[in-house]
């Protein structure tokens, strides 16, 4: 069993280190470990690790996954155990297990976040958000690899729901992970580009639950 998954957290301070330093993170924190991780061949061997979703910098998770192989053979609690006290403050292991499934069978993520407002109120923001994202359609210039496009962002969100919180208001979505990917900051860009008078002035998100196309929670 030496391919095998580990679910982590990445909150607090540490949702500010991007995806490759955290990658540099985690392969130190094997390394003091003395967890034998397999590296590729060639000229310049790197360590065989991946994360799923690379999580964008300010977003915290509590359900990030990475594949990770090994070069013998050693028990996931054992490894679990070992790897918890060498991460940094802000990424805590959860568990490690043999993967199940291909990364390729992730379809939705749930988040949830807070949308602030510095002068106006959360409670005449509700359902102005009601309405807008109640739309049929929400259709956006978005940045791909390819240059700038128009893109529907209604068919990515499965659910979303909005209250008032004590910072502002509060958001529990549902959106496509993959094929489409829709980031939750792509939200606050549609208010921000079609309805500015409701945009948030800060907005924070976190993942919460990764699921598979019949929303049963991908391991």
């Amino acid at each position: 069993m030496d391919k095998l998954r580990m679910k982590f957290s990445k909150t607090g301070r540490a949702v500010y280190i991007s995806h490759l330093d955290l990658m540099r993170t985690i392969t130190r924190a094997f390394m003091r470990s003395e967890i034998p991780l397999k590296y590729s061949e060639g000229f310049n061997p790197h360590p065989n690790i991946s994360i799923a979703l690379p999580l964008s910098v300010g977003c915290e998770s509590v359900c990030e996954i990475m594949d990770f192989r090994l070069r013998t053979e050693l028990e996931p609690e054992d490894i679990l155990t070992a790897l918890r006290v060498q991460m940094p403050e802000g990424i805590e292991v959860l568990d490690v297990y043999a993967s199940e499934r291909k990364v390729k069978d992730i379809k939705w993520l749930s988040v949830s976040g807070v949308f602030e407002y510095d002068e106006r109120s959360a409670e005449d923001m509700l359902p102005e958000l009601e309405r807008f994202f109640a739309s049929e359609s929400i259709v956006i210039s978005k940045r791909t690899k390819r240059g700038v496009s128009d893109t529907d962002i209604k068919p990515a969100i499965k659910s979303l729901d909005f209250g008032v919180c004590d910072g502002g208001v509060a958001l529990n979505a549902v959106i496509s992970a993959q094929e489409p990917t829709l980031n939750p900051e792509l939200l606050v860009s549609a208010l921000t580009q079609l309805e500015p008078k409701i945009a948030p002035d800060f907005a924070k998100f976190r993942r919460i639950q990764v699921f598979d196309a019949e929303m049963q929670v991908f391991r």
